[in-house]
C-alpha cells in the first residue's frame, strides 16, 4: 500500500516550509521571511511512531490579487492559486495540515483558505472518504499565544493545534493525532507487474505507452505537459499481466507551473513508489540533462528497478561512435545507478521497441532473485581475499558472514565486528562483487551491516 500523503497548505509566510523541515528532519525547503519564497512544492518522506508517510510542502495560497481580496471561487486568478494546493490536498492527500499564524491571528485569507478546502470536499462523490484537516497554529512560542489559539475554532475545522515549528514545541502532539488519522495499511491485491513511465515533459512517454499496448490509450500531443495524472493501463504480454503507469512529465524545480501541472508532478513521484520497474525516458535530441539525473535520483531513493530508454534515436545524426559516446555520457552523469541498462529506441519508427518489455521483465526477475547464504559467503570470502577490509584507528573490519534477508529489492545483512568500520567505498565494492557474480541487472542492492561479538 502506498505511504499516506500529508499536504501542508495555507496562506504565504505562515511557516509551512519551517514545519516541513521540522517534520522531515532536514533543511530541504528554502526558508525566508519574504512571503512567497516557496515557488514550488517539495516532497519528502518521514515517519512517526513507526508509521512512514510522505509530506508535501507547497507555495502559499494567496486569495488576494493587487491587494484586493477575491471572494468568488469562480475567479480565473483565484482558480490558478487554489489548484496547486486545494486540488492536491482534497483529491490526493490522506491528511491536510492547514498552517496558520498565531502571531497575526485569524485573517481574511485564513477564512478563505478554509472555505476553499470545504468547498472542494463537498464536490467529492458520495461515500468517498475525505482527508481530515488539522488546523495548525504556528508561531505559538509563548503560553499567551497558545491560549489565544482557541480563536481558530472559528474556522470550523475542529481543534486547533498550537505549535512552534522553529522550536518544535508541541509538534509531537500534532504528529500523534496526524498518524492516528491514517487509514489502516492494507496490502494491495493487484498482482500485476507495475511498470511506470517517467521523464521530463514531451519525451514521448504517452506515445511509448500507446505503442506498447497497441492502442491509443493516452492522448499524444507535442505540447509539453499534456498528461496530467498517472494512468494505469493493464494488459497481458506473453502471458504476463502488466500494469503500465503513464505519468506527467517532471520538470526542474522552478520550471514547474503552479496549478494542475504542479499537482501532476506529485502523482509522478507516487507512481515511482508504486512501480516495480521504472522506465526513465531521455530525449536523444537534447541529450541527458541535470533533470534526467534528478529523476533517476528519485527512482534510486525509492529503491526501484530501472531501465533507461533513450528515445528519438532516429532524429540523431550518427556515425560509428555515436552510440558509444552517448553511452559514456549517460554512464558518467548517472554513475550512481551504473547498474541500469540502456536501450536506444525510437517510438516514432518502432526501432528496438520489441526489446522494451522483455528488458523490463528481465529486470523485474533480477529484482526477485534470492541467493543462498553459502553463495553470499563465497562472494564475501573472495572479496576479502582480493581486497582486504578497511581498518580505522588500528581496528580491522571483520566480516563474519552474510545472508539475504529479503528481495524486492535484494537486501543483504552482513554481520561484522563493528559496523562503524564499514566504509561506504568498501560497501560499494561488496555490492559490485555481488553484481559481478549474480547480476541484479537494473536493480538496486541494499547492504545492511550488523555488529556481533567474535566467538
Amino acid at each position: 500500500m502506498p505511504k499516506p500523503l500529508v499536504a501542508l497548505v495555507g496562506r504565504p509566510n505562515v511557516g509551512k516550509s519551517t514545519l516541513f523541515n521540522r517534520l522531515v528532519g532536514e533543511r530541504l525547503a528554502i526558508v525566508d521571511d519574504v512571503a512567497g519564497t516557496t515557488r514550488d512544492r517539495l516532497y519528502a518522506e518521514t515517519e512517526w511512531n513507526g508509521r512512514a508517510f510522505g509530506i508535501m510542502d507547497t507555495g502559499g495560497i494567496d486569495p488576494t490579487h493587487g491587494g484586493k481580496a477575491v471572494l468568488s471561487i469562480d475567479s480565473a486568478d483565484f482558480i490558478d492559486e487554489i489548484k496547486s494546493q486545494a486540488l492536491i490536498a482534497t483529491e490526493d492527500a490522506d491528511a491536510i495540515l492547514l498552517v496558520t499564524d498565531g502571531d497575526t491571528g485569524i485573517t481574511a485569507a485564513d477564512r478563505e483558505v478554509a472555505d476553499i478546502l470545504r468547498r472542494y470536499q463537498k464536490k467529492q462523490p458520495n461515500g468517498t472518504s475525505l482527508p481530515p484537516i488539522f488546523v495548525v497554529v504556528n508561531k505559538c512560542e509563548s503560553a499567551e499565544r497558545r491560549a489565544a489559539a482557541s480563536e481558530f475554532y472559528e474556522l470550523g475545522l475542529g481543534d486547533p493545534y498550537p505549535i512552534s515549528a522553529v522550536h518544535g514545541t508541541d509538534v509531537g502532539d500534532l504528529l500523534d493525532a496526524l498518524v492516528s488519522s491514517f487509514p489502516e495499511a492494507v496490502e494491495e491485491e493487484d498482482e500485476t507487474i507495475k511498470i511506470a513511465i517517467v521523464g521530463k515533459p514531451n519525451v514521448g512517454k504517452s506515445s511509448l505507452l500507446n505503442k506498447l499496448v497497441g492502442a491509443e490509450r493516452s492522448i499524444v500531443s507535442p505540447i509539453a505537459g499534456t498528461t496530467r495524472d498517472a494512468v494505469d493501463t493493464q494488459f497481458e504480454f506473453q502471458g504476463i499481466k502488466i500494469s503500465l503507469i503513464d505519468t506527467a512529465g517532471i520538470r526542474r524545480r522552478g520550471k514547474i507551473e503552479h496549478g494542475v501541472e504542479q499537482y501532476s508532478v506529485l502523482r509522478s513521484f507516487k507512481a515511482i513508489e508504486r512501480a516495480d520497474v521504472v522506465l526513465l525516458m531521455i530525449d536523444a535530441t537534447t541529450g541527458i540533462t541535470a533533470q534526467d539525473a534528478h529523476i533517476a535520483g528519485f527512482v534510486l531513493d525509492a529503491w526501484k528497478s530501472c531501465v533507461v530508454l533513450v528515445n528519438k534515436w532516429d532524429a540523431v545524426e550518427k556515425n560509428n561512435e555515436t552510440m558509444e559516446e552517448f553511452t559514456r555520457k549517460i554512464r558518467a552523469d548517472l554513475n550512481f545507478v551504473d547498474y541500469v541498462p540502456l536501450l536506444f529506441i525510437s517510438v516514432k519508427t518502432g526501432q528496438r521497441m520489441d526489446q522494451v518489455l522483455p528488458l523490463a521483465l528481465q529486470v523485474q526477475e533480477e529484482r526477485l532473485v534470492r541467493l543462498t547464504t553459502s553463495k553470499i559467503n563465497k562472494v564475501l570470502v573472495e572479496a576479502q581475499d582480493m581486497h582486504a577490509a578497511p581498518a580505522h584507528a588500528g581496528r580491522q573490519l571483520k566480516l563474519f558472514y552474510g545472508t539475504q534477508v529479503r528481495s524486492d529489492p535484494p537486501t543483504f545483512m552482513i554481520y561484522v565486528n563493528n559496523p562503524k568500520l564499514m566504509h561506504f567505498s568498501y560497501m560499494r565494492y561488496l555490492e559490485n562483487r555481488l553484481r559481478e557474480e549474480y547480476g541484479f541487472l537494473g536493480t538496486p542492492i541494499r547492504i545492511v551491516t550488523k555488529g556481533r561479538r567474535e566467538k
